[in-house]
């Protein structure tokens, strides 16, 4: 996607995200590889992170490439916690279902819109469901039980149907 966004709109900033406590490309040691390109070995920088989906233990190839023909422009590193709280907000605030990836990717966002020039325009992508994280702690808080202004609000949805019981 990079490559494409390069070469059909070059002013656009490409940004890479990675977990502040898992810093393979931030602590800027090479990934060790076998001749074919593939890991030889997990990268020194790794750490246990709560975001799930980001940053094996490993720098892939492909990822490898887009930073050695420079296709991004800056990388921020972000706490897991701040993740799983825009998660949460997302979640609260939006209605839009997402894991801990893309409430660090959506934080990421934020940030870069607070320094952005009035008209910018971002794109963040969240290419995640939270469906698979609704018994994780991610969503721990969540009562089982709707409230009264809950099922009040789902009533006023079209096309939505509260189950019988």
């Amino acid at each position: 996607m990079a490559r494409v966004l390069r070469k059909e709109r070059p002013e656009t900033k490409i940004i890479l995200a990675e977990p502040a406590n898992a810093q393979l490309l931030g602590s800027g040691v090479v990934q060790e590889r076998s001749p074919e390109g593939s890991p030889a070995a997990s990268h020194p920088a790794f750490e246990p992170h709560p975001i799930q989906g980001w940053t094996p233990d490993f720098i892939p190839l492909v990822l490898q490439e887009l930073i050695d023909a420079g296709h991004y422009d800056e990388l921020i590193p972000i706490p897991g916690p701040l993740g799983i709280e825009w998660s949460k907000k997302l979640a609260q605030s939006e209605g839009i279902l997402t894991g801990i990836s893309g409430g660090s990717t959506f934080a990421i966002a934020m940030q870069i819109a607070e320094k952005a020039e009035p008209g910018s325009v971002i794109l963040c992508m969240l290419p995640d469901t939270g469906e698979r994280y609704l018994s994780s702690p991610l969503f721990e808080a969540v009562e089982e039980e709707m409230t009264q202004e809950e099922i009040a609000l789902s009533l006023s949805t079209p096309g939505f149907h509260m189950p019988a019981t």
